[in-house]
């Protein structure tokens, strides 16, 4: 009986010690080869844009089994809200840039270090697959300040404060593999007829010009080629952005701290008599009131997106995600793409759009998602992801590289000077009350100053 117990003991070792088990581990991570699947949600690229790179990480990762899901952006939302419910949803998800404060409750900053395990080839005679666990120091604020472009920095690093101590303390919230610029798509046929050699590069000289020889109406002032596609709301492309960096370049703060600013005058343009929300508003708004010359929209007007596909559209200010759309939809459109027009040749401000790859809460294996994303960010990593998906990139190093292609290079070449605020918790409520803002004053419902005082108003009711 002894004998058959001291057997059975021996077996029970041997089967535990060989089949990988552990109890170590954290972060959910042990010093074995543990399988751990991490669920990938994004919006826009498929799952070939990660082929490359999850490939890398299998190789040093082999028991992280990356499931990756593409989502259609209207349901995006939604469907986070509705698996996180059901504690089936992602470990690793992307929102946009303006999300991060609001989705601070439902994921986790980036921690001090990850714990992975490793697996490698061993020895130069006899080789041999080697598993070791290893603890890595994670990208601090110095880091994140010195590889990423600033504007990253200014979205993904949240303060927070312990409620025991009132201590305050920085931390990553998310990492992003791109970043988009708003930059100018022009006709170049129609350019040409009107005589224009060159795009114009300042707001309220050249581009003023340019929509007046680009503008024609019929006989009825009907508009039957427009020069830019602003002034209105839901039927341009992109308005509220368009809008914010115009208020932006002007010098309005749009937030300061957690309340929006964007219809105060900063105390150095107070002498000059400015008010920058205002004036920016009334030079959007112009190019959609037939009473100016700048006249070149209105609101029975097409998409601007469309319209411009359709060769009667001389302007329009998109993203580099609005490229393939285009080349797709007017194969035979002579265009070509142009930097966003500024305030003055002296100083230049841009705007940033883009998405973050961040952490659920809900995951169990927050090393290991967290080891990933910073291993996707990588530039020696995200460039296939760049390449493929064809977008501007997060990190300084790579600038200098991107100017040069001929399709995405004027996206780069504004990153430096990109900029973006918090659109509070709710980005959608915020667009429309912007159109709304927008419309009242082409309608003549409200004063400029009204208007943009009662846009704070609402917008500052989401932010919190």
């Amino acid at each position: 009986m002894k004998k058959k117990k001291f057997i059975f003991l021996v077996l029970f070792i041997i089967i535990f010690t060989t089949s990988g088990c552990s109890l170590g581990g954290g972060g959910g991570t042990s010093d074995t080869l543990e399988p751990i699947t991490l669920k990938y949600w994004r919006v826009w690229e498929g799952k070939d844009a990660f082929d490359e790179i999850i490939a890398k990480y299998n190789a040093i990762h082999p028991n992280v089994n990356i499931e990756y899901r593409k989502l259609r952006y209207s349901e995006y939302e939604r469907a986070l809200l509705e698996a996180w419910a059901e504690d089936r949803g992602p470990d690793i998800f992307s929102i946009h840039n303006t999300w991060i404060k609001g989705y601070a409750s439902k994921i986790v900053p980036l921690p001090l270090s990850t714990k992975m395990v490793y697996q490698f080839q061993q020895g130069t005679v006899k080789k041999e697959l080697v598993t070791e666990i290893r603890a890595t120091k994670s990208i601090g604020l110095k880091e994140l300040k010195n590889d990423f472009i600033d504007v990253v920095y200014n979205d993904v690093v949240i303060k927070t404060e312990d409620p025991e101590t009132k201590q305050i303390s920085e931390g990553i919230y998310g990492l992003p593999l791109s970043v988009d610029t708003l930059a100018m798509y022009y006709n170049k046929d129609l350019f040409n007829n009107a005589g224009i050699p060159n795009p114009p590069e300042v707001w309220d000289r050249n581009f003023q010009q340019a929509v007046k020889k680009l503008t024609k109406q019929d006989s009825k002032g009907n508009i039957i080629q427009s020069g830019v596609a602003m002034g209105g709301s839901t039927n341009v492309e992109r308005f509220s952005d368009i809008l914010s960096i115009l208020m932006m370049q002007s010098g309005a703060q749009m937030m300061n701290g957690n309340a929006v600013t964007f219809h105060l005058t900063p105390p150095y343009l107070e002498s000059q008599g400015l008010n920058p929300g205002a004036d920016a508003l009334r030079f959007y708004t112009d190019f959609a009131n037939p009473a100016k010359e700048v006249y070149s929209w209105n609101s029975s007007m097409e998409n601007s997106l469309d319209l411009f596909m359709q060769g009667k559209l001389a302007m329009i200010l998109g993203y580099a995600y609005h490229l393939p759309t285009i080349k797709a939809g007017a194969p035979k459109l002579n265009f070509e793409i142009s930097k966003l027009p500024q305030i003055n040749d002296s100083s230049n401000m841009n705007f940033a759009n883009y998405w973050v790859e961040v952490v659920s809460k809900k995951t169990k294996n927050v090393d290991a998602a967290w080891d990933f994303i910073q291993f996707a960010t990588k530039e020696e990593n995200v460039k296939s992801f760049l390449d493929k998906a064809n977008k501007p990139t997060a990190l300084r190093n790579l600038i200098d590289v991107q100017k040069e292609d001929l399709e995405i290079g004027v996206f780069a070449d504004q990153l430096l000077t990109a900029k973006s605020w918090y659109q509070g918790k709710d980005s959608n409520a915020m667009e429309l009350i912007i159109a709304d803002m927008i419309d009242s004053v082409i309608m003549g419902e409200e004063e400029l100053e009204d208007a943009v005082r009662l846009g704070v108003q609402r917008v500052q009711q989401t932010i919190n």
